[in-house]
């Protein structure tokens, strides 16, 4: 008996040992909190995320110059006035849910990334720090309220944003990040053409909302093309909101009248088999209204995770 204890206490140890080596682990990555973006129009912009869109207009608790257009109670696109030197950009920053902020802080810098010395605490009970990832693309992660509430949208045209995209030029260099260290796994890729891969899709470890590579030319790391234009940028800055039925969203907008923005003519089945119709804010930036679920079988990869749903 006292032998099997001793060799209980010794693998309990060793097990306590283990755990305290390989640091703290790292908190749920539940799915997208928002996208923040610039506008050098405020009241145009405005008038596309609460008329167009029917997000309602809330105060932001992390910037009192911003402004979030909510859709749920835990997702919104953030907009900022735009900066001086932007050029360009539009895109400030992609931002997720996740379970603990100070513990995915702490996850981060264990591993080495360069994190804040703290998180920040929000008016709304919301806690959020912000980190760059191997592109040098801002990336924040955010732990809502436990009191968040439902924002008054009865207008939207949907209520969840279920995958955001930007502008990748290496996506080996991404993975490190997204897949080594946050767990990000696998959903989609395709191109346009035959052979050409153009987008890479990967969801979060904990959910099913996910995010998109944008895959460009140049090297890792090399910012903006040079002649790269506005909109060809909002093509890849992007955010997709997920409806039952696009064809049905767009009859929506249509009667209503509310497609008084830029837009595709028409909606249309994309590569991976799903309907999806295009908005572009005032700014170029891109809203992708895509089906949950895919109409006919994708191109280039099969779908090798769950859809996300309402």
């Amino acid at each position: 008996m006292y032998w099997k204890l001793s060799t209980a206490l010794f693998a309990s140890t060793l097990t306590l040992a283990a755990a305290a080596a390989a640091g703290p682990v790292r908190p749920e990555i539940t799915g997208i909190s928002h996208l923040a973006v610039y506008t050098s129009n405020a009241a145009a912009t405005e008038h596309y995320y609460r008329d167009i869109i029917g997000a309602a207009k809330e105060s932001d608790p992390e910037n009192p110059a911003g402004v979030r257009y909510a859709l749920s109670a835990t997702q919104f696109v953030e907009v900022l006035p735009l900066p001086a030197g932007a050029g360009i950009n539009r895109l400030d920053h992609t931002a997720w849910n996740v379970t603990s902020a100070e513990g995915m802080r702490k996850y981060l810098a264990a591993k080495g990334w360069k994190t804040p010395a703290a998180v920040t605490k929000g008016s709304d009970g919301s806690q959020w720090f912000e980190v760059q990832d191997p592109e040098m693309n801002k990336v924040e992660f955010v732990q809502p309220s436990a009191h968040a509430k439902a924002p008054n949208a009865p207008n939207a045209i949907g209520t969840h944003i279920i995958h955001v995209g930007f502008m990748v030029h290496s996506r080996a260099a991404e993975d490190t990040f997204y897949r080594d260290l946050l767990g990000f796994k696998p959903y989609w890729f395709g191109g346009m053409q035959e052979g050409k891969l153009d987008w890479v899709s990967q969801q979060v470890p904990n959910g099913h909302d996910w995010l998109e590579y944008m895959l460009t030319s140049g090297p890792s790391g090399s910012g903006i093309p040079a002649n790269m234009t506005l909109h060809a940028l909002g093509v890849l800055d992007h955010l997709s909101i997920g409806v039952v039925s696009v064809p049905d969203a767009y009859k929506k907008l249509e009667a209503e009248n509310r497609l008084t923005g830029v837009h595709d003519k028409e909606p249309k089945i994309g590569k991976d088999g799903k309907w999806q119709f295009n908005l572009y804010d005032p700014d170029e930036i891109r809203l992708e209204l895509m089906n949950f679920h895919a109409s006919e079988k994708p191109c280039c990869s099969p779908f090798t995770a769950a859809d996300p749903d309402k």
